[in-house]
């Protein structure tokens, strides 16, 4: 089995085990005791703090462990917000952001900031959103979907000069070095980058105004209650210094080998878009996405061949909605395949993989009933006489009775797809994209909405 999947959770290192092991026997008293037991506790507590801070770049006292990422997130944006609540409660926020923080954002005046196809943001988007009220700001360091690296140097600069306070997301990108950049928070998760789950990290700069919210205790300077999770925080620390110490040589050949996804999927694999920032991203993350294909059905098929990888796409019986990172960069949704290739991936996984991918994209195009590849030659049909009933059809249907129908329209001509999914606002526009066609725009309809297209070639 070829375990593709380290994005969402990294396999344990083995320096994590033998710390945590060793943690288990020595790091079970209160750190907070002064009989020996305690001592013990507390030096491996502050020897953690001082890697983990080390490794984050940033002062010991300024770093306190959670218990989760999801949870320094949110008590970095709730403590960062109340700290300067004489100043408003405007957020700002990327489209991409993970949706820890899309959710905190929703309990205070968010202001979006858009992406491009890439999935990066342009940091004067960030300075326009500035307002006088404007309390925090946050920026992830690299995206979770498709790995783009955010311009956070950038965006830190434009807020520092406005004297806002800039928290990053720095999850996906610590295991292969700091966040560089005047930031204010970070947060991280250990989980990430090889490290047990169960263990977060807040880090908060001196200056920056924080009151932390909820009951608190007199654990980790105030900020994060309950008794730490010492063992778990002791083999977090020790995982990320191991793996900062294998990153740069890791980096290079885990790009050798997205690269090689990169430009064979497309070659592979017909009417496949791979997306995200070609250049400035993470070395283990590709993403792409492919037409016609549901993506829970293709991640089951490349289950079966032995391979274990992530979809950004949510159309899932579960959702029935499109991933708001693909949304957000008006890209296609279905389909849609990341790979995160782990540390010590090796390149026959790779060729494997690349060998069974065209044969389960094939069976669930077939599944699906999806049409060739290529458009048939028009016949003469009155322009505007066709119109695609695709109500009640869940993605990538409404695409794929498209593409069934492109090819009875005259060129000029257009075609009216009827859908109530939500996805078809986002693969629509894709596929006339990818396929050289005019999309029209959206209309209203008795159910759903009308999207037209014009056949152009």
């Amino acid at each position: 089995m070829s375990y593709f999947d380290a994005a969402s959770g990294a396999p344990l290192h083995p320096v994590a085990r033998q710390a945590l092991l060793a943690a288990l026997d020595e790091g079970w008293a209160d750190p907070s005791r002064l009989y020996r037991e305690g001592r013990r506790a507390r030096m491996l507590l502050d020897a953690a703090r001082e890697a983990a801070a080390e490794a984050v770049g940033c002062r010991a006292d300024e770093l306190a462990f959670t218990s989760s990422g999801t949870q320094a997130v949110h008590l970095g944006i709730s403590g960062a917000l109340a700290g300067r609540r004489r100043v408003g409660r405007h957020l700002i926020v990327s489209a991409v952001e993970h949706s820890s923080v899309l959710h905190s954002a929703e309990l205070f005046d968010v202001t979006e900031v858009p992406v491009g196809r890439t999935g990066a943001v342009s940091p004067q988007a960030y300075v326009d959103a500035l307002r006088p009220d404007t309390a925090l700001a946050c920026l992830q360091s690299a995206n979770h979907e498709v790995g783009t690296v955010q311009p956070v140097g950038e965006v830190a600069a434009g807020c520092r000069e406005a004297g806002v306070p800039l928290l990053v997301d720095a999850a996906q990108s610590l295991a292969w070095g700091p966040v560089e950049g005047g930031w204010s928070l970070l947060t991280g998760s250990a989980h990430k980058w090889g490290g047990p789950s169960g263990v977060g990290l807040l880090a908060v700069r001196k200056g920056v105004r924080f009151s932390p919210q909820g009951p608190t205790d007199e654990r980790e300077s105030g900020r994060v209650p309950g008794f730490e999770n010492l063992p778990a925080i002791v083999a977090a620390a020790a995982s990320l210094r191991a793996v900062r110490a294998e990153a740069a040589q890791e980096a290079v050949r885990l790009r050798e080998l997205t690269a090689r996804i990169q430009a064979q999927v497309p070659e592979l694999v017909a009417d496949v878009e791979v997306v995200g920032d070609p250049e400035r991203r993470l070395p283990g993350i590709v993403t792409f996405s492919c037409l016609y294909v549901d993506g829970e059905t293709l991640l089951h098929e490349l289950d079966r061949e032995g391979f274990s990888v992530s979809s950004g796409s949510s159309c899932t019986s579960s959702t029935l909605t499109p991933s708001h990172v693909l949304k957000a960069m008006g890209v296609l949704s279905e389909g849609n395949v990341r790979i995160s290739l782990p540390l010590g991936a090796v390149s026959e996984e790779v060729d494997r993989f690349l060998e069974v991918l065209p044969g389960a994209v094939a069976r669930v195009r077939e599944k699906l009933g999806a049409p060739a590849p290529t458009v048939v030659p028009a016949v003469g049909v009155r322009e505007d006489a066709l119109v695609v009933d695709a109500l009640g059809k869940r993605c990538p249907i409404p695409v794929i009775e498209l593409a069934k129908v492109i090819g009875d329209v005259p060129v000029g001509g257009t075609v009216r797809v009827l859908s109530d999914d939500e996805a078809a606002r986002l693969d629509i526009p894709a596929w006339c994209e990818m396929r050289e066609q005019e999309y029209v725009g959206e209309e209203p309809a008795d159910r759903g909405s009308a999207y037209v297209v014009r056949r152009i070639s």
